[in-house]
């Protein structure tokens, strides 16, 4: 006897895609802004402000003279890697005075991005000390601005004394499937990460 319609098995639905969230971080005109616009298929909120005179003893421009606006809350893109997998981008602030923002930004972050200068690489010591310190993945991704020495990952590393395991890449925040790579290599640690701690003890 056929099946009535409320009686007949349905087929289950396709799951739908993995959102995840990753923070871009770094310190004051490294490229986050950059990154964040360059690689998202949406357009990106931005909460950018023009540098004023009150801000100049905070906020530090050397090396980044011609930099004329700061973001002052985040940065927000979207990114789909796959069919199945989107990233939702936050770059945070770079100044200190805004650093309490950065708690918020992290809830639920999967890992992060850690955007480094190596002309100012001591900018991103408190962003990468941030994440080591709340076990989020990082990658860090040296941003290779035109004209700057090029130094190579290891002696970065090095520069930073991270753990063998983080990933140092370099990069061009400008360019999208550069800052693309650098997203993957954060989605890939932090899922090698997960799959380390899900393995059972053994005696």
């Amino acid at each position: 006897m056929a099946l009535a319609p409320s009686e007949a098995r349905t087929k289950p639905s396709a799951p739908g895609p993995v959102a995840l969230k990753l923070l871009v971080a770094g310190g004051f005109g490294v490229g986050k802004t950059t990154l964040v616009g360059s690689v998202s298929e949406i357009r990106p909120l931005r909460t950018e402000e023009s540098l004023s005179e009150l801000g100049r003893p905070v906020d530090h421009t050397d090396g980044v003279e011609s930099k004329r606006t700061t973001t002052v809350a985040m940065d927000f893109g979207r990114i789909t890697l796959r069919d199945n997998l989107v990233l939702y981008l936050f770059g945070t602030p770079g100044q200190d005075r805004f650093w309490f923002l950065w708690d918020e930004l992290a809830q639920g972050a999967l890992g992060a991005v850690v955007l480094a200068d190596t002309r100012r690489l001591e900018d991103c010591f408190a962003a990468v000390d941030y994440f080591e310190r709340r076990g989020i993945p990082f990658t860090v991704a040296v941003n290779c601005f035109d004209g700057a020495e090029l130094h190579d990952p290891d002696s970065v590393r090095e520069a930073l004394d991270l753990d063998n395991g983080v990933p140092v890449v370099l990069c061009d925040a400008r360019e999208r499937e550069s800052a693309k790579n650098v997203l993957i290599s954060v989605v890939e640690h932090a899922a090698e990460l997960a799959a380390q701690n899900r393995e059972p003890a053994t005696d």
